[in-house]
């Protein structure tokens, strides 16, 4: 998971300010929506960038206690630290059996996925559908889920501004 990303649009695009802890992701619940969608095991990793020399342990045992794998990476200013950690586990996952599904909605992960599509296991993005790069409609296969629409990873409703298929639409939530 990449969950730096997640919050930061959530923050930056969503919110307009920096998410209450009410409004932050629930992210033991990605776990089992991955978990109760594929119907199997579920290997969390979570990638944080500690390239300032410190961990922000509360967080990092909060990751533990959900059974969560922290993988605090550092680098130099000029590296995406944690991008570099997910592309790199991605190349490493091609290379064993298992289905993918990775939080995030960059597009800096589009080849690696790519990649992974061409064997025979399931992959997936989650995030707001809205703000996911459009390089990943053009990957066949490739399942697409809304994190807080499909996920149910929010205690609270957002306040998106997003198309809603009508079939889904239920106007008590905006009520």
């Amino acid at each position: 998971m990449d969950g730096e990303n997640i919050d930061a649009t959530l923050g930056n695009s969503v919110l307009e300010r920096r998410p209450a802890p009410a409004e932050r992701p629930r992210w033991e619940r990605l776990r089992e929506f991955a978990r109760d969608t594929w119907r199997q095991p579920v290997k969390g990793l979570f990638f944080l960038n500690a390239s300032g020399g410190a961990l922000p342990m509360p967080f990092v045992r909060a990751l533990l206690s959900m059974d969560y794998r922290p993988i605090p990476l550092a680098g130099s200013s000029d590296q995406k630290v944690v991008d570099i950690g997910i592309q790199r586990t991605l190349q490493a996952i091609a290379r064993r059996p298992g289905n993918v599904m990775l939080a995030s909605h960059d597009g800096d992960f589009l080849p690696q996925l790519g990649e992974l599509l061409e064997g025979d296991r399931q992959v997936a993005v989650v995030g707001f559908k809205e703000f996911l790069n459009a390089g990943f409609a053009e990957l066949p296969g490739l399942q697409i889920f809304d994190i807080e629409e499909d996920a149910d990873c929010f205690t609270n409703v957002l306040p998106r501004v997003r198309i809603i298929d009508l079939e889904s639409f239920d106007p008590e939530r905006f009520l």
